[in-house]
């Protein structure tokens, strides 16, 4: 054979590499370690990335929406953290809604006057 199969060494027999969420100047998140925590921590640490990396794109909401964020199951939160364009999508979201939330607030704000 000239060109042997590839791949059929010790990797494929290797357990799968759990996938680790790399923040700078954070210690990787695993799922493994997200479920070791109690779930108020488990909040807390997904927070603590979530917050640098939104904070990149809108400085000055960055702690509302986090804080809507959250609200999402863990799971999801993962997937976002993992999938920078899953999360740039959710964070679009959040912002139409405050937006709507600001523009309804002004709306108010004006028939009161």
């Amino acid at each position: 054979m000239r060109n042997p199969p590839q791949g059929l060494g010790l990797q494929s027999a290797a357990a799968p590499v759990q996938q680790a969420v790399h923040i700078q100047g954070q210690e990787p998140l695993t799922a493994t370690m997200l479920a070791a925590a109690p779930p108020q921590e488990q909040k807390q640490m997904l927070g603590e990335r979530l917050f640098p990396l939104i904070q990149r794109m809108y400085a000055d909401l960055a702690g509302k929406i986090t804080g809507m964020l959250l609200e999402i199951d863990n799971t999801e939160l993962l997937h976002m953290l993992e999938h920078n364009e899953s999360l740039k999508n959710k964070v679009e979201e959040a912002v139409a809604v405050l937006q709507a939330h600001q523009a309804k607030q002004a709306a108010t704000q004006i028939k009161k006057e």
